[in-house]
């Protein structure tokens, strides 16, 4: 068969999150405002430190990438939807939806690498904070976040190669918001095996890198702290790393409940209930949660909208 695409369908029609009609005006609302609120958000934690050289270190060369991360991912899903909601269409065309398929696992895999290699960050400042400048180098923090980009996009790809090779039934509908891969894989006519083999060696050996290495560098951090003699040092030191452990928590814990929960509690609306708040809520609550518990961050947007007042009265 090698790569040919053995299916008929020209498109698929994503079910969304109710079929309700009454409900369509207040869901569009909704997800509208919270599409804007995160792109804004992770756009101006991204142009804080752009403009503010304070903020040109590891740590936030990180966060400015997890930031872009997040603006895309939610870009990926929630503009589609919005799209079938206000024209009242539910299709997806069948390039669109393998399309949308690869920058969702693009996104959302990058995000969990890049938490890992904070995580990574955030041990070496705290655990040998004296080698910090030296061991996080400019050339290793360019290397770690574009091995991440090249290994997630070459993940991808394979996904949604498979993915295209595969037959499907005449039954089309996606009781989903968008096109994930497992309720793609239930409407298969073919045998998914490949599919699932690889989604579960390559795809489970990447997220148990991701996991290991968020587990070891915290491990080492909080045996780090606990040996701090002052309770001040100790606050200081997880103030640190707190605003990152939130995110990690947060996002870890939402995926792990879609992808991990046992069948027997599995549901489609359920899973698709839950996919909203890894989807779309984090990467909305990601910006607040960094400036909000982040003094650096909180001062440099300050500037950032001090000096945009400054120029728009000068304008006037």
């Amino acid at each position: 068969m090698g790569w040919e695409n053995l299916t008929s369908i020209s498109e698929f029609f994503l079910l969304g999150l109710s079929e309700q009609p009454e409900q369509q005006e207040v869901l569009f609302g909704l997800f509208l405002s919270m599409y804007l609120v995160t792109v804004a958000g992770n756009l101006l934690i991204i142009l804080a430190i752009i403009t503010d050289a304070q903020l040109h270190t590891p740590m936030y060369f990180f966060l400015a990438n997890l930031s872009l991360a997040d603006a895309c991912f939610v870009s990926t899903t929630v503009p589609k939807m919005l799209a079938n909601i206000w024209i009242q269409n539910q299709a997806i065309s069948y390039t669109g939806c393998l399309s949308q398929l690869y920058f969702f696992m693009l996104f959302v895999m990058l995000e969990a690498f890049l938490l890992a290699v904070m995580a990574y960050d955030r041990y070496v400042a705290i655990c040998h904070p004296l080698h910090y400048i030296m061991v996080m180098s400019p050339g290793l923090c360019v290397l770690l976040v574009s091995a991440s980009w090249t290994v997630n996009a070459l993940h991808s790809l394979l996904h949604t190669l498979l993915m295209n090779s595969l037959s499907f039934c005449a039954d089309h509908e996606i009781a989903h918001f968008f096109c994930d891969i497992n309720p793609l894989l239930s409407l298969s006519c073919t045998d998914p095996f490949i599919n699932e083999l690889v989604i579960f060696t390559i795809g489970g050996l990447a997220g148990l890198v991701c996991v290991l290495c968020l587990i070891i560098s915290y491990a080492y951090i909080f045996s780090t702290i606990l040996k701090i003699p002052s309770a001040q040092g100790k606050r200081k030191a997880f103030s640190t790393c707190s605003s990152h452990l939130s995110v990690v928590s947060l996002f870890f814990g939402t995926s792990f409940c879609v992808y991990f929960s046992p069948p027997s509690t599995r549901s489609a609306q359920k899973g698709t209930v839950a996919s909203v708040m890894y989807t779309v809520v984090t990467p909305m609550l990601n910006p607040f949660i960094y400036s909000l518990r982040n003094r650096d961050i909180k001062s440099s947007l300050r500037k950032l909208i001090w000096v945009r007042k400054i120029h728009s009265a000068q304008w006037y």
